[in-house]
Parts: structure tokens; C-alpha cells; sequence
């Protein structure tokens, strides 16, 4: 259920939104799960909030994580129309000779992009991240400057591809966070593609191989996303879980097997679910106040949020959150929709855990001459 709001203007002439009038200390969180990894990274995948963290910011080897960025790039160029899943792809001999996992395509034979997909995603086949990289760019060198260009979009600034694999090269790095950027996006922008990630096997070519994703069989919460391995980088694993109305992403590079990657992931999973907790408080386009307008057509406007907003926050705190709305003191037309004009603040414990843009929601012309001469005179007395 949505707080009631309650509005009031202060001498400063801002207006206030409290979502209770009390707040009180929040419970303290346990510190979290040791793990052995080089680097890792718990975050709550509405909010963003990082909720536990070592060396996220560390440029580290991805091994096979770097397929979620070839996958990432291959379903941009599915919803630009640039290719298709039934296109059929002539595979090269360098994609056949591609050393490391693979799925078994055969050079001279033609595989659906589809396939080489399930390929890539359930089975880590190298040889169809070459097919794919190929196919879309001409070369798998021009298809890592394609990886590039996504990664600085989604803001990936510590990380470079060199290639579509992972296998090792001293220019070929990214980080727990930028990797949890593309997870991220992923499973935002391409739902039904993400959905291949929560397969536990795949057959081609008549060979049955498994999702090296151990957690798909341990935890029925977990539907995603991919393992890594190169004697260098170690063993890496993002994984990505929804329970509820909570979904989080756990990012662990270079533990020392298998077996410490998944328990590391599963640690931290359960520690996110079992002390914090996810909210909405407010949609995008959801009418939070109306304020006074001067000098246009129409005496008020409609403010709210360009974008959901959603909270991370302890178990049973909701009720202490105060949310404050402060709005610039005159609002004169004309002002476009989406124009910025104010922030909701959301605090917890006197902290503030969200801040973003208060936007209008509708656009407002200037008022004729009588309305316009009419409200500069009542500015004047304000």
C-alpha cells in the first residue's frame, strides 16, 4: 500500500511531501559474507543500490563473463532489425578453430543465429561467439569495437573487449560493476532473450551440454546468468535471482573453483534477500503535486517523475521513510513537459538514500497579455 501524502509550504516556499511524520533509527545490518574473490559485487537490480561490495571498481580478467556483453550486443542488433533468429550462418574456419568451450558448429556448414545464441549463452561456446561476431561486423575485431561502443553507452567506463570470448589478453578487462551494468541492461531491455540465460541445457549437433550455472539447480529463485573460467581470471560467476518483488544480481570474479564461486554467489544472494528489501514508492508519470504556475494558460501544473522510483532499504523500515519534494520557488511559463523543476529526496534514519529530478508532467503555454499582466502583479505582491 502507498503512504498517504501530506502537502505544506514553509517559509522558504518549498513544498514538502512526508510519508510519515516520525523516523526512527534504523536496525543495523549485519556486515556481510566473507568471500574469497578478487573482486565482487551485490546489487539490488531496481534501485541500483549496492547492498555489499569488495573491489567492484577493479579491473579484472572476465573470462567467459564477456559473453554477456557479446549476447548484449547480438540482441541490440535482433531489435534494430539488423539481423534475425532464423538468419542461417556460414561458419569460417576460425570460428571452427576457436580454442576453449565450444558447441561443435563445423566450418563450411550453416547454423540458425538463433542456435548459435543457446550456443553462446547455455554451452559458453567460443565458436559461436565468433560465428555471431562475424556475422554481424565482418570480423570479430570490428565486432569488439560494436562491444566498445555498447559499454561506453551503458556508461562500462572501466572496461575494454578485445574480443567476443574472453579468452585472455592483456587490453581485455572490465569490473564487478561494469559487468553488473550490462547484466543489468539485459535483463531490462531484452526480457524474453534473458530468458535463455535460465536454461540448465542444450543440444547441438547431438551433444548434450549443461549450464555450468550451478545455482540454476540449487536455488528455483535464480534464472540467470553466466560463468567464467581462464586459469588467469579464475572462476566468475553473475547470477541474478528474483524473490517477490525483489530482484538482485551478485557479481564474483576470481575465486579458486567452481564449487567457491557458486557457494560465494548463493552467500551473498541470501544475505541481500534476508536483510533488505525493494519498493516502488512512485511510478513514472504518476502525478505527485500540482503547483502554481504564473503567468501561463492554465494556473497549475502537474509534477512527477520522468522514472519509476525505487528503493533498497532494511527489513521493516518502510514505515520510517520521509520522502521530501521540494519544488523551485516560481514555476513561470512557458514550461515544457519533462522540464526539470524541483527533486524528491527520499531519506531513512536522517540519510538520503534517493534523490532525482522532480519533472513536469504536461507542457504549459504563455497566458494572453490579461493573464500575464494580471499575475505579474500578483508576484509582486507575494
Amino acid at each position: 500500500m502507498k503512504p498517504n501524502m501530506t502537502l505544506f509550504r514553509p517559509l522558504l516556499i518549498l513544498a514538502l511531501v512526508t510519508l510519515s511524520l516520525t523516523l526512527q533509527a534504523a536496525v543495523p545490518i549485519p556486515s556481510p559474507p566473507k568471500v574469497a574473490a578478487s573482486g565482487y559485487l551485490l546489487l539490488d537490480f531496481y534501485s541500483g543500490k549496492i547492498l555489499a561490495e569488495s573491489n567492484a571498481s577493479q579491473r579484472l580478467e572476465p573470462a567467459s563473463l564477456t559473453k554477456i556483453m557479446t549476447a548484449y550486443a547480438v540482441f541490440r542488433e535482433l531489435k534494430e532489425g539488423n539481423i534475425n533468429l532464423t538468419d542461417e550462418v556460414l561458419v569460417s574456419e576460425k570460428a571452427w578453430r576457436t580454442p576453449g568451450s565450444r558447441m561443435f558448429i563445423e566450418v563450411g556448414k550453416r547454423v540458425k543465429v538463433e542456435d548459435l545464441i543457446k550456443g553462446m549463452i547455455i554451452q559458453s561456446g567460443n565458436d559461436a561467439c565468433v560465428a555471431l561476431a562475424e556475422h554481424i561486423a565482418g570480423s570479430e575485431e570490428t565486432f569488439a569495437e560494436v562491444m566498445n561502443n555498447h559499454a561506453r553507452r551503458l556508461g562500462m567506463h572501466a572496461s575494454h573487449f578485445i574480443n567476443s570470448t574472453g579468452l585472455p589478453d592483456k587490453d581485455h578487462y572490465t569490473t564487478p560493476e561494469d559487468i553488473a551494468k550490462v547484466a543489468m541492461a539485459t535483463i531490462r531491455e531484452f526480457p524474453d532473450y534473458y530468458k535463455w540465460y535460465s536454461e540448465k541445457s542444450f543440444v547441438f549437433n547431438k551433444i548434450k551440454q549443461h549450464n555450468r550455472n550451478k545455482l540454476l539447480w540449487r536455488d528455483n529463485t535464480v534464472d540467470g546468468m553466466k560463468t567464467g573460467h581462464t586459469e588467469a581470471a579464475g572462476y566468475c560467476l553473475v547470477a541474478s535471482a528474483q524473490r517477490e518483488q525483489m530482484r538482485l544480481i551478485s557479481v564474483v570474479m576470481g575465486t579458486k573453483s567452481e564449487k567457491a564461486r557458486a557457494s560465494a554467489s548463493q552467500a551473498l544472494l541470501n544475505y541481500g534477500f534476508r536483510f533488505f528489501e525493494s519498493h516502488r514508492l512512485y511510478s513514472a508519470g504518476e502525478t505527485l503535486n500540482r503547483a502554481r504556475i504564473w503567468k501561463g494558460n492554465k494556473p497549475q501544473i502537474a509534477l512527477g517523475l520522468a522514472h519509476d522510483l525505487h528503493v533498497s532499504i532494511p527489513h521493516k523500515q518502510y514505515k520510517k521513510l520521509n520522502a521530501q519534494l521540494d519544488v523551485i520557488p516560481t514555476i513561470t511559463a512557458p514550461v515544457q513537459q519533462g522540464q526539470e523543476v524541483g527533486q524528491v529526496r527520499i531519506e531513512l534514519a536522517g540519510e538520503t538514500i534517493a534523490e532525482v529530478p522532480l519533472i513536469a508532467l504536461e507542457s504549459v503555454a504563455e497566458g494572453n497579455l490579461w493573464q500575464k499582466a494580471k499575475d505579474a502583479a500578483l508576484m509582486w505582491l507575494e
